[in-house]
């Protein structure tokens, strides 16, 4: 008799909403998040949305480095409590963390050398490389005059440059790692990727909603789950 599926349930953490889903599933649910949300009650809002709904195990992308499977520090748009939540113990169920920006990769990943790039507050990022996920930060390297990658390409650098001078340096940066980290191929994702008239080269549109799919791939019995740190 063959198993049946393993039902995921996916929930995508941002600073406005939260959005889950789960394995059958099409439409995500949207739970109004801010800085007032604690990992405390982001799960209590989670499981009362999702009361009734069959799932075996838990993804949780979260916004903000993880390490081992757990938050590394707290997030900034959000409130306290998540790096010393136990996830499986308040789901009642096996729970993977994993970087959002990561979780986003691994949904958009489609085989050889792969650099992520999200485009949102800030500056995600993750490389697959032959199926292994490797999370990364480059957010923070320094770029020119004293700031960081961040500046430049994130909603900073958009409000202080304006469009056409951020999509200019969205073009440079890509091409920069993309050398630098040998990648065949750059997904350009997050909420700002759409403000862009021209793809650099080498780069493809991602979805947001391939987070989703990276988070349903975490619990795949394939190559591509890699070290998922």
């Amino acid at each position: 008799m063959k198993a049946r599926p393993v039902q995921v349930l996916v929930i995508d953490v941002g600073g406005t909403n939260v959005k889950v889903l789960g394995t059958g599933r099409t439409e995500p649910l949207k739970i109004p998040s801010g800085p007032t949300m604690t990992a405390n009650s982001m799960v209590e809002a989670v499981k009362r949305a999702v009361a009734g709904w069959a799932y075996d195990v838990v993804s949780i992308g979260y916004p903000g480095p993880v390490w081992d499977g757990h938050p590394a520090a707290e997030p900034n748009n959000l409130g306290p409590g998540w790096v010393t939540c136990d996830f499986q113990k308040a789901f009642g169920k096996p729970v993977k963390v994993i970087n959002d920006a990561a979780m986003q990769a691994l949904g958009s990943y489609e085989g050889g050398r792969m650099l992520f790039l999200g485009l949102g507050t800030g500056l995600g990022s993750a490389l697959v490389i032959d199926g292994v996920l490797a999370p990364m930060e480059l957010a923070h390297l320094p770029y020119s005059k004293g700031r960081t990658y961040e500046h430049y390409v994130g909603l900073q650098g958009l409000k202080r440059c304006g469009k056409k001078q951020w999509r200019r340096q969205v073009a440079e940066m890509t091409q920069a790692l993309r050398r630098a980290l040998q990648a065949e191929y750059v997904v350009l994702g997050g909420g700002n990727a759409k403000k862009l008239k021209d793809l650099p080269e080498g780069a493809r549109l991602g979805d947001n909603g391939n987070a989703f799919l990276g988070g349903f791939r975490l619990w795949e019995d394939r190559p591509h789950r890699g070290s998922l740190r």
